[in-house]
């Protein structure tokens, strides 16, 4: 479902939290979209030889309307066991398949849940960023239910 929701079109990338399988090649083939990608606690070796985009890397970083936002797993870096982040910077990981948008002090915490295995009754969900609002969306419905403005 989630790769034909982004097979119409309509977004300039892809952030992929990590734990590729199932649908990493099933996605890139309907959407033609190579994502940027993190690695997650079930990636492995052996996943980065049958994808034709990067996997393995522990984190990665965009930067959105001035403001720094952090991409990782989850599994290392969270907000548990955060890095020296500075006010204001977003740190987005997945790992606990549970939506979250948490103040944590210096940085804001942003988790989009999870479109094929939600956790603690949560919907399948994803996250769009546009015009300076992350938005979290129910993949079944399309609904927005949650989000968050810079």
């Amino acid at each position: 479902r989630a790769a034909e929701l982004f097979c119409k079109g309509g977004f300039d990338a892809v952030v992929h939290l990590g734990d590729v399988f199932p649908d990493a090649r099933r996605f890139c083939a309907l959407t033609g979209h190579m994502p940027l990608c993190v690695r997650g606690n079930c990636d492995t070796e052996v996943d980065q030889m049958v994808l034709p985009f990067p996997v393995l890397a522990d984190y990665g970083w965009l930067y959105l309307d001035g403001r720094t936002v952090y991409l990782t797993h989850g599994h290392v870096i969270n907000k548990a066991h955060p890095l020296a982040f500075a006010k204001g910077d977003i740190l987005l990981h997945g790992h606990t398949h549970i939506p979250a948008c948490e103040d944590c002090g210096d940085f804001m915490y942003l988790n989009p849940g999870s479109v094929s295995i939600p956790k603690e009754g949560s919907a399948h969900s994803y996250m769009v960023y546009e015009n300076g609002v992350f938005c979290w969306k129910d993949l079944l419905t399309g609904e927005r239910y949650l989000e968050y403005r810079l």
